[in-house]
C-alpha cells in the first residue's frame, strides 16, 4: 500500500511539474513572437493551461492583453474564443454579469461563424450557471438547448457537468424521475473515468432521490452500494452512510437492520467527532426505539441530540429532532412539553420559509439582468431545432464601441439615481419609521395567531383523546364487566362446591358464550382504540382471499352449530393486493355478525367474484335484515350496537373497525338489507397495488 501512496504522490509531482514546464514554455515563446493571430494563438493556448491550473488571475490578465490584440486585428475567430475564456474565468471569480456578458458576447461572434459546436458549449454554461444560483427555469431552458449537441459528439468531460446540474434543477423542481434519469446518466460516465469520489456523489444522490419518492428498498440498495467502494477515506464515509441507512430501514421496517447500522454509525461518529452525524444517527436512533416501543430509551437519544443541536447549526436535523420530541411526550403524556416543541418547530419552520423567500426575491433582479443580457440578441431563424442568432454588427470593433456608449449612459443613469434616492430618503425618513412600526406590530400579531392556532390544535388533540378514554371506559365497565363478572360468579360457584354435575352442565353453553363474547369483545376493543389513538399503516401484499375465508369459518364452527346454522362457502382461489391481518379482522367481524344476527335453520352464503380488477367478497344471511334507520347509522364513528337472535351482546366497534381498515386498504364496504329477510355486506378490494396519482409540474 505505500508504494502505491508513493507512486501516485510521485505521478502528481510530476504531472504538476509537466503542466508548469508547459505554462514557462508558453510565456516565454509569446515574449519573442510577432504581433499577429499565430501571438494571439499562443495567447490563448496559455490562458488555458493558466485556466485548468487554476490561476485564474494571471489567466485573466493574459486573456485581456489578448483581447486588445484580437480587437486590433479583427481577429474573429480569436475573439469569439477570447470572449468564451473571460467568461469561464468572470465565472470562477464569482463576478456574475461580466459572466454573462463576455457569453453573449461569444455567442454573437461564434453565430456569425456558424459554430453550432461553441454556441451549443455556451447555453450549456449559462444554464448551469443559473442552476447553481438557485434559478432552475432558466437554467433548464438553457442547458437542454444544448445537450444533443453534446451527446451527438460524445463530450463526456462536459457531459457529466450538464447531467448533474440537469440532475439538480429536476429534483429542486419536484421532479424526481427526471433527476434519477440525469443522475444515472451521470453515474455511466463517472463509472468509466474510474473517479471514486464522483462515483459515491452520484449513487448517494440517487440513493437520497429514491428516499424522497419512499421508494426504501432502492434507497437501501444504492447506500450499500456505497459502502461497498474501497476508498482511502472509508470511515468518513461510513459515517457519512450508516445513519442515513439506518433511517431507510426504519422506514423499511426491517428495525433489527436499522439497529445494526445506527449502532454502527454511534460509535463511528463518535470516535471521529463528526458532530453532525452523530445529530443525524441521534434522531433516526430516537425514531427507531420509540416505534418499537422503547419510549424512553428514544427520549435519551432525542435529548443528546438537541443538545448538540444548540452548538451546532443544522436546521434540517433540528426540525426533525422537535418533530420527534413531540411525537416521543405525546406517547407519553407530557402534553405540556410536547406543546413546546411544537411551537418551537413552527417557530423555525416559519422563519425559514421567510428567509427562503427573501433570499429568493433579493437575487431576482441580478439573474433576470444577466438573462436579458444574454438574451438580448436578433433571432434569425431555427437549425436543427437550435436557435441560431446574430449580431447587429459582424465585427466587434462596432459592438465594443455600442457597448462603451450603453455603459455611459447606464453609469449617468445610475448616478442620477443615487440622486433621486437620496432625496427620497431624506423625505421618507419620518414615514419609514412609522411603518417599521406598524411591521413589528403585524410580526407580533402574527406570531400571536400562530400560537393560538397551536393552542386550538392541541386543544382539540386532547379532547379527542378524552372522548376516546370516555368511549373506552363506558364500553369496558359496560359490556366487558357483564361478561367477566358473570364468567367469576360461575367460577366462584365451583370453587365452592355449589353446582351439581346437573347445574354444572346446564351453564357450560351460557359460560361458553359469556367467554367468546368478552373475546370478541376485547378482540373489537384492542384493534378499535389502535385505529383511534395512532395512524395505521397497511402493509400489503399479494394473496388467496379463500385461506383467510377458510380459517375464519372455523373459528365460527361451533356458533354455527350451536345455533342450528347452515353456511354455504361458494369462494373460489382469488388473489387480492392488501394487508393479511387487517382483511382477517373484517372477514372475522362479518362472519360473526351475520352468526348474531341469524337464527335455527337459517343460511349464511360467502360468495367472491371479480369485477373491473377488484375483488368482491359477499357475506350473505337469511337473519333478521337491518331497519333503514340502522342502515344510516352502520360504518360510522361512534358506537352503535343491537342484540342478536339470541340476545347475544356487542360493542357496536366491529363495523367501524372494517370501515378504516377497508379505506386504509383502498377497498370499499357496503351493505344491502331487508328487514326479516336477511342482510347481505359487500367488500372489495384490489387486486394490484393502487397508484398514488403524479402530479404534473409545469
Amino acid at each position: 500500500m505505500k508504494k502505491i501512496i508513493y507512486v501516485i504522490i510521485l505521478l502528481s509531482v510530476c504531472f504538476g511539474y509537466a503542466q508548469t514546464k508547459n505554462i514557462d514554455s508558453l510565456t516565454v515563446a509569446l515574449a519573442f513572437q510577432k504581433t499577429d493571430t499565430s501571438k494571439i494563438s499562443t495567447s490563448i493556448e496559455l490562458v488555458e493551461e493558466l485556466y485548468d491550473n487554476k490561476d485564474y488571475n494571471l489567466a485573466l490578465k493574459y486573456v485581456l492583453e489578448a483581447d486588445k490584440l484580437a480587437t486590433k486585428l479583427n481577429y474573429i475567430q480569436g475573439l469569439s474564443r477570447i470572449s468564451y475564456l473571460k467568461a469561464l474565468i468572470y465565472n470562477k471569480k464569482g463576478d456574475y454579469l461580466n459572466a454573462i456578458n463576455n457569453f453573449s458576447e461569444a455567442k454573437t461572434l461564434y453565430s456569425s461563424l456558424d459554430d453550432t459546436l461553441a454556441i451549443a458549449r455556451i447555453n450549456n454554461q449559462v444554464g448551469l450557471i443559473e442552476i447553481s444560483r438557485g434559478y432552475y427555469d432558466q437554467g433548464l431552458a438553457h442547458t437542454l438547448s444544448a445537450i444533443n449537441e453534446l451527446e451527438k459528439r460524445h463530450l463526456e468531460k462536459e457531459l457529466k457537468d450538464t447531467y448533474k446540474g440537469l440532475a439538480t434543477a429536476y429534483y429542486n423542481n419536484g421532479k424526481y424521475d427526471k433527476a434519477i434519469e440525469f443522475n444515472l446518466k451521470r453515474l455511466e460516465i463517472e463509472e468509466l473515468s474510474g473517479d471514486k469520489n464522483s462515483i459515491i456523489e452520484a449513487v448517494k444522490n440517487l440513493a437520497a432521490l429514491y428516499s424522497t419518492k419512499k421508494e426504501h428498498r432502492k434507497s437501501i440498495e444504492y447506500y450499500e452500494r456505497i459502502l461497498m467502494v474501497n476508498h482511502s477515506n472509508n470511515d468518513s464515509i461510513r459515517a457519512d452512510i450508516l445513519p442515513k441507512l439506518g433511517f431507510e430501514y426504519v422506514q423499511f421496517r426491517d428495525y433489527d437492520k436499522a439497529g445494526l447500522y445506527l449502532s454502527e454509525s454511534i460509535d463511528l461518529n463518535r470516535r471521529l467527532d463528526n458532530t453532525y452525524g452523530l445529530i443525524e444517527t441521534l434522531n433516526n436512533c430516537g425514531e427507531l426505539n420509540y416505534k418499537r416501543g422503547k419510549v424512553q430509551l428514544a427520549e435519551i437519544r432525542l435529548n443528546e441530540a438537541n443538545s448538540l443541536l444548540k452548538n451546532y447549526s443544522n436546521k434540517t436535523e433540528e426540525l426533525k429532532n422537535y418533530s420527534l420530541l413531540k411525537i416521543v411526550d405525546s406517547i407519553q403524556h407530557q402534553y405540556q412539553r410536547a406543546f413546546m416543541w411544537q411551537g418551537k418547530y413552527y417557530t423555525l419552520k416559519d422563519s425559514l420559509d421567510l428567509a427562503a423567500t427573501n433570499s429568493k426575491a433579493s437575487n431576482k433582479i441580478k439573474s433576470l439582468q444577466g438573462i436579458d443580457l444574454f438574451n438580448g440578441l436578433q433571432q434569425e431563424g431555427q437549425v436543427d431545432g437550435e436557435t441560431v442568432f446574430t449580431a447587429e454588427h459582424p465585427l466587434l470593433g462596432d459592438t465594443k464601441r455600442k457597448f462603451d456608449r450603453l455603459q455611459i449612459i447606464t453609469y449617468a443613469l445610475l448616478a442620477a439615481f443615487v440622486i433621486v434616492s437620496t432625496f427620497l430618503v431624506l423625505i421618507y425618513l419620518n414615514r419609514e419609521r412609522r411603518i417599521k412600526y406598524t411591521i413589528d406590530l403585524e410580526a407580533k400579531t402574527k406570531k400571536i395567531e400562530i400560537q393560538n392556532k397551536a393552542i386550538l390544535e392541541q386543544s382539540a388533540h386532547l379532547e379527542n383523546i378524552n372522548h376516546i378514554k370516555d368511549r373506552l371506559f363506558s364500553i369496558v365497565s359496560h359490556d366487558l364487566k357483564d361478561s367477566l363478572t358473570s364468567i367469576n360468579g360461575f367460577i366462584d360457584l365451583l370453587k365452592d362446591g355449589s353446582l351439581t354435575r346437573q347445574e354444572f352442565d346446564r351453564l357450560i353453553p351460557e359460560l361458553s358464550e359469556n367467554a367468546n363474547n368478552a373475546s370478541l369483545l376485547l378482540f373489537n376493543l384492542l384493534n378499535w382504540s389502535k385505529s383511534q389513538m395512532e395512524s395505521l399503516e397497511p402493509s400489503a401484499t399479494l394473496f388467496d382471499i379463500r385461506e383467510v375465508v377458510l380459517d375464519k369459518i372455523k373459528l365460527i364452527e361451533h356458533k354455527l352449530v350451536d345455533k342450528q346454522i347452515e353456511l354455504v362457502d361458494n369462494t373460489l382461489r382469488d388473489f387480492v393486493y392488501a394487508d393479511y391481518s387487517m382483511v382477517e379482522i373484517v372477514i372475522q367481524n362479518l362472519l360473526t355478525n351475520a352468526v348474531k344476527f341469524t337464527k335455527a335453520g337459517d343460511t349464511i352464503t360467502i360468495s367472491n367474484q371479480i369485477n373491473n380488477g377488484h375483488s368482491i367478497i359477499s357475506i350473505e344471511d337469511t337473519g333478521v335484515g337491518i331497519s333503514q334507520p340502522n342502515l344510516d347509522k352502520l360504518f360510522k364513528s361512534n358506537t352503535f350496537s343491537t342484540r342478536g337472535t339470541k340476545n347475544e351482546k356487542g360493542t357496536g366497534l366491529g363495523l367501524s373497525i372494517c370501515k378504516e381498515l377497508v379505506d386504509l386498504n383502498k377497498g370499499k364496504i357496503w351493505v344491502e338489507s331487508v328487514v326479516n329477510s336477511g342482510s347481505t355486506f359487500f367488500v372489495e378490494l384490489p387486486k394490484t397495488k393502487q397508484e398514488t396519482p403524479e402530479l404534473k409540474l409545469g
